[in-house]
């Protein structure tokens, strides 16, 4: 009797001892999740509020000046350098995560990963500051749309090889198989069975770096300048407006109308992005 009431006693002591540390794991997991949920809430929320106060059509129909006005000029820049941004990037980034996937399991295929892992990596004022010198001043193109889309091209590119690459992989080999042994070429069969079965993955890294682009300041800072005007067409020698230059100048402006603008800019910028996010999630759950 004496044994079996210790084993029960010891087993009791146990599962008390591992509620404990349960709960106090729960504890230190809710701290946490408060840690980072309350400053990212306080965050949107304030931003969702004073942005949204500023909006209004003068907002969207008229250029900034100064301190002032709408933000017609930025926003059209941005969508300017964003899609030109993806007009380089997506032919050279699925180009080379086509061939990563299909030809790359090579020294070369090694080199452009490591090359791409460490592109990744080399933070973008780096990227704008080469931009500047080659851009902007060696080719003598000045503060302009063209160098703008360029560097954030060169910056986007690696995460759509890479994307592109993981996605394609993920196509069965049977299809491939299937298709050789019907006669297709290796052209054939790289875009019209593997890239299309694939796409999905493709549409989805596009969109994330369309969602890196448009978030993206300190490189267009050295490239596109800043102009308060609408752009007139010019790729070169003409600066261009971008909704993260507002949000980055005007809050620190000592003037409620440049604090309105910069609020109203930063939340179109998360706007944009939240809806880029969620066809991104749609476009994955249409392909499973």
């Amino acid at each position: 009797m004496s044994a079996t009431f210790d084993t029960k006693g010891k087993r009791s002591a146990l599962e008390t001892r591992r509620r404990a540390l349960s709960a106090a794991g729960w504890v230190l997991c809710g701290f946490a999740f408060l840690l980072i949920a309350v400053p990212l809430l306080d965050l949107v929320l304030t931003i969702a509020i004073k942005g949204a106060s500023a909006f209004s059509i003068k907002l969207f129909t008229t250029s900034s000046n100064g301190v002032k006005g709408g933000l017609l000029a930025a926003i059209v820049g941005t969508a300017v350098l964003s899609l030109g941004a993806l007009i380089f990037a997506v032919p050279i980034g699925v180009g080379a995560g086509m061939y990563l996937s299909e030809y790359g399991q090579n020294r070369l295929g090694s080199v452009i990963r490591f090359l791409s892992d460490t592109l990744t990596g080399v933070p973008s004022i780096v990227l704008g500051y080469f931009s500047y010198i080659t851009l902007v001043i060696g080719l003598g193109w000045q503060f302009s749309a063209l160098a703008g889309s360029i560097t954030l091209a060169i910056m986007i590119v690696p995460y759509l090889a890479r994307i592109t690459e993981l996605s394609l992989r993920r196509v069965p080999i049977t299809m491939r198989e299937a298709a050789y042994a019907l006669g297709a070429k290796d052209r054939t069969v790289a875009f019209k069975i593997v890239l299309s079965a694939g796409l999905p993955g493709v549409i989805t890294g596009a969109l994330l770096a369309l969602a890196i682009s448009v978030g993206e300041t300190a490189p267009l800072i050295q490239t596109a300048g800043w102009s308060n005007y609408l752009w007139t067409g010019k790729l070169t020698h003409e600066p261009i407006g971008y909704l993260t230059y507002v949000i980055w100048t005007f809050i620190n402006q000592p003037y409620k109308s440049a604090h309105a603008l910069a609020f109203a800019a930063a939340l179109l910028v998360m706007l944009v992005v939240l809806a880029i996010n969620i066809g991104v999630r749609i476009v994955l759950r249409r392909r499973i």
